[in-house]
């Protein structure tokens, strides 16, 4: 088998491992819990305001937190994150073996951080990613800003046109389109309909299934 793609480019929550549901959804009730009691959205509304908004928007403008409220977030987050290790979706660690092992580039752009995105990696058995942008960057670097994607090309020198970015929610689809870079949407953790069906018909590749992302990665399948 042959790759399609020289290097893939992936989100990290809900895409290669199933955290929302199990870290991120639970500490932020915790969150909001201290600092906006009567604010306790159900995992469905979660999910669907941080598709329309992105997560620093979502608390900063649409719930209008404090810095001290934020400090909050970043202490029950952090304390969650390092007691939790989400699992990985089933066959994505054997696809991203597959993917280096002919070759390919791996590479992670997500709102989470570097260390524990390599934590979860090595936790699963799934190879580390060369290059991480994480949520350490200056906001006006982070997704859905394409500098990530201008990065890893001029780093790894690889052609936008060589790359792949898989992401679940639009930010990440966002950033693609900008930086002239092919998406793939995550639709194997996302149940939300209506953020199901614009990530259906909002540009890209829907995947249904980590099996269906190897057959986009692999001439051959």
């Amino acid at each position: 088998m042959s790759l399609r793609y020289s290097c893939l480019v992936l989100d990290h929550d809900d895409t290669v491992v199933d955290s929302i549901a199990t870290v991120h959804y639970p500490s932020f009730l915790e969150t909001l819990s201290r600092v906006k009691p009567d604010f306790q959205p159900s995992l469905t509304e979660y999910r669907r305001l941080n598709h329309v908004h992105g997560f620093e928007a979502l608390c900063y403008q649409v719930l209008g937190f404090s810095q001290a409220d934020m400090q909050v977030q970043n202490e029950v987050w952090f304390s969650y994150m390092r007691r939790l290790i989400p699992p990985m979706f089933p066959g994505m660690a054997q696809l991203l073996r597959s993917f280096r092992a002919a070759g390919g580039h791996i590479c992670v752009v997500s709102h989470s951080w570097a260390s524990y995105i390599r934590r979860d990696y090595r936790s699963w058995g799934a190879p580390e990613p060369e290059l991480i942008y994480d949520w350490s960057l200056p906001a006006c670097f982070r997704k859905p800003s394409p500098w990530p994607l201008w990065e890893i090309s001029r780093i790894l020198g690889v052609a936008p046109r060589e790359m792949l970015m898989v992401d679940d929610l639009q930010p990440g689809r966002s950033m693609a389109r900008s930086a002239g870079v092919d998406f793939a949407a995550a639709g194997w953790a996302e149940a939300v309909p209506d953020v199901r069906l614009d990530m259906q018909t909002g540009g890209g590749v829907y995947c249904e299934s980590v099996s269906q992302l190897a057959n986009l990665l692999f001439s051959g399948q």
